[in-house]
């Protein structure tokens, strides 16, 4: 399992911070497109989540709100981004949802992002029906396959 982390110009200091906290007990991959004073979050969020094993891996994206890379990222196929701001939240979307990205606000506290984080990382996904059964729907819909509606 590896870990994907980019940001956008607003989330460099939060995005460094991550990757020399997290890289003591994890394989961390940084995104290689560089930053620039002005860069589109869009590009970073495409360029992990296009590289990273949506079975395996996750990422972790940084813009000013969350947002804006949340909603790129999710346009990549496999990709269940979600933007947190909690542990509930990074908790939530990884058992509920089986998230595989998380996107968080550049403006948020260095070491609650971290928590939040590890939150993400440690949490197993959910095997109950009703869980598995939302997600496998959000996949079969992706492959064109889901009709049920």
């Amino acid at each position: 399992m590896s870990i994907y982390i980019a940001s956008d110009h607003r989330g460099i200091k939060l995005k460094e911070f991550l990757i020399n906290k997290l890289k003591e007990n994890h394989n961390i991959i940084v995104s290689q497109i560089p930053n620039q004073e002005e860069d589109d979050y869009p590009d970073f969020a495409f360029d992990v989540c296009l590289n990273m094993s949506k079975e395996n891996d996750f990422a972790i994206l940084i813009c000013g709100n969350g947002i804006g890379i949340s909603i790129a990222a999710n346009k990549v196929k496999g990709i269940r981004c979600a933007r947190v701001v909690s542990k509930d939240d990074a908790i939530a979307s990884r058992a509920h949802n089986h998230a595989n990205s998380i996107s968080i606000p550049a403006t948020i506290d260095e070491e609650e992002a971290y928590e939040i984080c590890m939150a993400f990382i440690n949490t197993i996904p959910s095997n109950e029906d009703r869980h598995v059964r939302r997600v496998n729907k959000i996949k079969l819909f992706e492959n064109g396959e889901y009709n049920e509606l």
